[in-house]
C-alpha cells in the first residue's frame, strides 16, 4: 500500500521583504533600496525534507518555535506549496491548522458547521444529518446560534475539533488544538484520536505538549531549524529532545 503522505526533498522558503511590509508608497519612495530587498536572502523554513507516513500511522512532530512544524503541516494540507521538491497526499484531508481557521467570525456556530462541512467535501444534506451530533460533541448547545466572534478560544477549539471528528477524514492534521480547552475536553479529544487510529485514519499532530504526543502517536519526528533531527518511537525522540532543550542556554 502506498504512503498516505510522502515528501521528497521538500524545501520551503519565504522572501524577507522589509520595504514591502512598509507599504507600496514606501516601496516607491525608496525604490533603489526596495529593489535590493526583492533580491534579498530568503528565510528557509524547511530544508530538504524526505519522509513518508503510512496509512493509519499516528505521527507527532515536535521541536522549538520556528522549527518548521506548522509550515510542514500547511504543506500537507495543501494550503502551502513547496519551493522545491514534491509532496503527495493520498486520501481526504481534514486540517485543524490553527484556532478558528476556516471559520467566518460573523456567522453563527451552526452556519460555520455547514460551511466547513461543504468546504471539506460533504453535501449539505450529509452535514445536516451530523449537525446535532457535532453540536453535542462540542458542548455548545447554548451558544450554537451565536456569532462565533463571541466565542472564547476554548469554544472555538471545541467547535473545530467537533467538526473534524464527524467528517470521516482519511487523514487528520492537528496543530496544537488539543492544548486548548479544559482537561476533560482534552481527554475527549484524545479518546477520539484513539478511535480514529483504531479505524485506520492517518493522524499527524504538531504539539509542544509531549504528553499529547506520547498519548496519541506511535511515531515522533523532531524538527530542528527546518530539518529532521530524529525520527523514531515517541519515547526515544521526546527524551532526546527534552534532554537537549533542558541544557540549552536561556534566551535574552
Amino acid at each position: 500500500m502506498p504512503p498516505a503522505i510522502e515528501l521528497f526533498h521538500v524545501a520551503k522558503s519565504y522572501p524577507l521583504y522589509r520595504s514591502l511590509s512598509a507599504g507600496f508608497k514606501h516601496f516607491l519612495l525608496h525604490l533603489p533600496r526596495s529593489l535590493q530587498d526583492l533580491r534579498a536572502p530568503r528565510h528557509l523554513a524547511l530544508r530538504d525534507i524526505t519522509l513518508s507516513i503510512a496509512p493509519g500511522e499516528a505521527v507527532g512532530f515536535i521541536g522549538g518555535n520556528g522549527a518548521g512544524k506548522s509550515t510542514l503541516l500547511g504543506l500537507m494540507a495543501g494550503v502551502l506549496s513547496p519551493t522545491t521538491g514534491r509532496i503527495t497526499v493520498r486520501g481526504r484531508v481534514c486540517p485543524l491548522l490553527e484556532l478558528g481557521a476556516g471559520f467566518h467570525f460573523e456567522l453563527t456556530g451552526r452556519d460555520n458547521i455547514l460551511l466547513n462541512g461543504v468546504l471539506l467535501g460533504l453535501t449539505r444534506t450529509e452535514i445536516q444529518a451530523r449537525l446535532e451530533a457535532i453540536v453535542a460533541y462540542a458542548e455548545l448547545e447554548a451558544f450554537i446560534d451565536q456569532p462565533i466572534r463571541t466565542y472564547s478560544s476554548g469554544m472555538l477549539a471545541r467547535l473545530g475539533f467537533a467538526v473534524a471528528a464527524h467528517l470521516d477524514p482519511e487523514i487528520l492534521l492537528v496543530d496544537e488544538t488539543l492544548a486548548v480547552g479544559d482537561a476533560r475536553f482534552q481527554k475527549k479529544c484524545q479518546a477520539t484520536m484513539a478511535a480514529f487510529r483504531q479505524a485506520g485514519v492517518t493522524l499527524v499532530l504538531v504539539s509542544h505538549n509531549m504528553d499529547d504526543v506520547r498519548a496519541v502517536c506511535s511515531r515522533a519526528i523532531w524538527l530542528d531549524r527546518g530539518q529532521v533531527r530524529l525520527d523514531g518511537d515517541p519515547t526515544t525522540v521526546i527524551d532526546a529532545y527534552l534532554q537537549e532543550t533542558s541544557h540549552a542556554p536561556a534566551g535574552p
